[in-house]
């Protein structure tokens, strides 16, 4: 059972450099049986199996961040009866994906549904494969692949948004007591994090909260101006968008002899909230049972997929796979082989129950 996630790993595939991941994935598909298997224009990797009219998007990632670790076993000890596979994207997030693979093909082909599994290119940049596939495709049912373990459902991602806050001022004579440009961007990053904790006191989830990042500052002059820059980041709750961001951003900016410009950086992206109580959730409830889990809920701090295609396709959706998220992106990234059985058996019984649930 372990043969499509060893395999997909063993192929290095970070953020645009995914095509030999992909037509490895793509042949392996092949292998298992789906119907159709083929390389989509935006490069990412798609497998179909069924011909039916309901259709379910299975969409995970399969480009990871840079940082090639050798793909190595590690047998169980007194320590660690588990069996680990090491390598980059065994967690984040080839085991997810791996995981929809063999899951569908063991389901194999039902009347009346179809079963989409996408290995979305540049996730790990700006989701260049989710943006190209959310107009391509319009599911009943959508599961995103992340590693959340295989007893766990997320149902929610935050939102983030990036910024650069640029300062500029006529130059001064350093004796003249005025406010320099570097002093009024200092103050500028104090008012939006005095308002961020304010915003978050009574809100005791990180789910709800305004996660705000300073990831850079730099400041320079010329003869006549000088400047600072701030590059601030944050993760957004549900109840507060990029746009409602950006606005409380400029409303934060002093007054006075300083000049003030909020460039936004990339895509900014709102957050996303799963509904609860779908057949969807209720059949991965049942699958986790099954295999003697039990299953817990969890909303996330980062950002996903599911954050651009759930607003689109507006249909029953959740975040699943194996795998421990506080290994992502990590020298020591790791899977265990049990866990990964586990969570394909979960997905397999949850698509079978499903199924029943809606044919009723």
């Amino acid at each position: 059972m372990t043969d499509t996630l060893i395999g997909l790993v063993s192929q290095y595939s970070p953020s645009g450099q995914e095509r030999g991941a992909v037509e490895w994935l793509v042949a392996r598909m092949k292998s298992l049986g789906y119907d159709r298997a083929f390389i989509d224009d935006a490069g990412n990797a798609v497998g179909i199996l069924g011909t039916g009219t309901r259709q379910v998007v299975l969409l995970g990632h399969i480009d990871t961040v840079p940082g090639e670790i050798p793909v190595q076993i590690v047998g169980a000890t007194r320590e660690s009866p588990l069996r680990k596979l090491y390598g980059r994207g065994s967690v984040d997030a080839k085991g997810p994906l791996a995981c929809f693979t063999d899951a569908v093909a063991k389901v194999g082909a039902k009347d009346g549904w179809q079963f989409v599994v996408i290995g979305a290119v540049e996730e790990e940049r700006n989701s260049e494969g989710a943006r190209f596939i959310v107009n391509q495709y319009k599911p009943d049912f959508a599961i995103i692949g992340e590693p959340n373990q295989w007893d766990r459902v997320a149902l929610g991602y935050k939102g983030s948004a990036w910024a650069n806050i640029k300062v500029t001022r006529a130059q001064a004579h350093s004796a003249s007591g005025e406010v320099t440009a570097a002093e009024a961007a200092v103050e500028v990053w104090l008012q939006i994090k005095s308002y961020v904790d304010s915003f978050n006191a009574d809100k005791p989830k990180a789910f709800d909260k305004l996660l705000l990042t300073l990831r850079g500052m730099e400041s320079g002059s010329d003869d006549f101006e000088q400047w600072a820059k701030l590059k601030v980041g944050v993760r957004l709750p549900v109840t507060v968008s990029p746009e409602d961001w950006y606005k409380t951003i400029s409303d934060s900016l002093l007054k006075g002899d300083c000049h003030f410009e909020v460039e936004p950086i990339g895509f900014a992206i709102p957050a996303w909230g799963c509904e609860k109580n779908t057949p969807l959730v209720r059949s991965f409830l049942s699958g986790i049972r099954a295999q003697g889990g039990d299953p817990r809920f969890v909303y996330k701090t980062g950002t996903a997929d599911l954050n651009i295609v759930a607003p689109v396709w507006k249909c029953p959706a959740l975040v699943y796979g194996p795998g421990d998220s506080a290994l992502d992106h990590t020298p020591h990234e790791h899977i265990h082989l049990e866990e990964y059985a586990k969570s394909v058996n979960v997905l397999s019984a949850a698509l079978d129950d499903l199924i029943l649930k809606t044919q009723k």
